[in-house]
């Protein structure tokens, strides 16, 4: 069920990893990374949410209700990829940028809502933690290319506008793997056909006239909002600082190596993906490990402690100045990134009803992109105004959200969310 996330995620750890060095490469300034990334956001808030809203209302017996979304959205990734390390300037990476992030948004909200679909309450905590191990994969497996190939095929002078050729081989893989991991998934893993009463309001739905069917989606998400549980407000909250450092965080820690490290700039892109990869590896094998732990000691505890883990993180790495014990404190981030790509999913897919799963998901998306898109728009000047242009500094901002974000988290309670918002409502 989960192995097409594998290829979405490597994708998105090449955006983690490898999209801001190609802007640096390409003669970008590091006080405009932050807008130059504000495609994630925009896309993000625009098509998951619709796209969510769409897959609600669709059926087909041979295809499915998600799958026809995430397949597309994965040729349209995989075309990306292909063609991104080939930008001859700025201008051109930055709109395959956009054409890249439609093209993942649209795979990854239908395969949230698809794994609620398929699996019962009791497994929900198991199926998105699982879930969580891919995110961990793809993005390991990405990072690892990109530290593994400049290692063996880098070196030399680095020239101004050009993208070093060790760099095109990571996206050619995450080309081939976006589409072929989604196509093993589409075709290994049937839907949950709908059930009489579903099938008869998305027959109703196909009914109406074109304009009607194309307003759906966004009444859908107005009522969804106006209707949300008090819990995605709660949310929303850990969300905005936790999503806005995680930004900050990716955009940063190449320019910060370039200081802490005095490295240049394919030094400190594969120190980076290092950082990526060790923290992926953490994900990957304590993704699981947190479902029991989450049952015992209930989910917001440990999402809190693992955000607060992560601030410790971002606290210490700019002040270690050993390429290999900077590696430690990902130890930390790894646990947060795996309780963040696991623990939220879980919390909000036991409390929102399944017809309107693939929605709700949507706005938890929405919740993600609009602090990141908070991010692009004015961590720019606090950067360059705030912070001294200083990267070291925008690493320690980061950390300081992550302990707000932790705080926040406290206030979650599933629980009671449950008898405010009960399934059958």
């Amino acid at each position: 069920m989960n192995v097409g996330f594998l290829g979405i995620q490597y994708s998105f750890g090449l955006q983690q990893s490898a999209i801001n060095p190609i802007f640096l490469f390409l003669g970008a300034k590091e006080e405009i990374l932050p807008i130059l990334n504000i495609a994630g956001p925009i896309t993000g808030l625009i098509v998951q949410p619709i796209i969510g809203a769409i897959s609600d209302k669709t059926w087909s017996p041979r295809w499915g209700r998600r799958k026809p979304f995430f397949l597309i959205g994965a040729l349209l990734g995989s075309l990306c990829l292909f063609a991104f390390p080939l930008s001859p300037a700025l201008w051109f990476a930055v709109g395959l940028l956009w054409i890249l992030d439609v093209g993942n948004n649209m795979a990854m909200e239908p395969y949230r809502a698809f794994v609620g679909d398929k699996l019962p309450e009791s497994q929900f905590s198991i199926g998105y933690q699982m879930q969580s191990l891919f995110v961990g994969a793809g993005i390991l497996l990405a990072n690892a290319s990109i530290f593994l190939f400049q290692d063996w095929f880098g070196g030399g002078k680095e020239i101004e506008g050009t993208v070093p050729k060790w760099l095109y081989y990571s996206f050619f893989i995450g080309s081939f793997l976006s589409i072929v991991t989604i196509l093993w998934s589409v075709l290994k893993t049937p839907e949950i056909p709908p059930t009489d009463e579903e099938l008869a309001e998305i027959n109703k739905h196909k009914a109406l006239p074109f304009m009607e069917r194309f307003k759906v989606p966004f009444v859908e998400i107005i009522h969804a909002v106006k209707e949300m549980p008090k819990f995605m407000w709660k949310l929303s909250g850990v969300y905005l600082f936790q999503w806005y450092a995680l930004f900050v965080y990716w955009q940063y820690i190449t320019p910060l190596f370039r200081v802490s490290l005095g490295y240049d700039t394919s030094e400190a892109a594969a120190q980076a993906a290092k950082m990526s990869t060790t923290y992926n590896i953490v994900t990957a094998v304590v993704a699981l490990v947190l479902v029991p732990l989450t049952m015992r000691f209930g989910g917001k505890k440990i999402y809190a402690l693992s955000l607060f883990g992560t601030a410790i993180a971002l606290f210490s790495i700019p002040y270690i100045q050993d390429p290999v014990y900077v590696l430690f404190p990902m130890v930390l981030f790894g646990i947060g990134w795996a309780a963040m790509m696991g623990i939220p999913y879980s919390m909000v897919s036991k409390i929102v009803p399944q017809e309107r799963r693939g929605v709700y998901m949507g706005i938890l998306n929405m919740m993600i992109v609009i602090p990141m898109g908070i991010e692009t728009l004015t961590f720019g000047p606090i950067f360059k105004n705030l912070l001294g242009a200083n990267s070291v500094n925008a690493m320690l901002f980061a950390a300081v959200f992550f302990v707000i974000a932790a705080v926040l988290a406290m206030r979650l309670n599933v629980s009671k969310a449950k008898e405010e918002y009960p399934l059958d409502a």
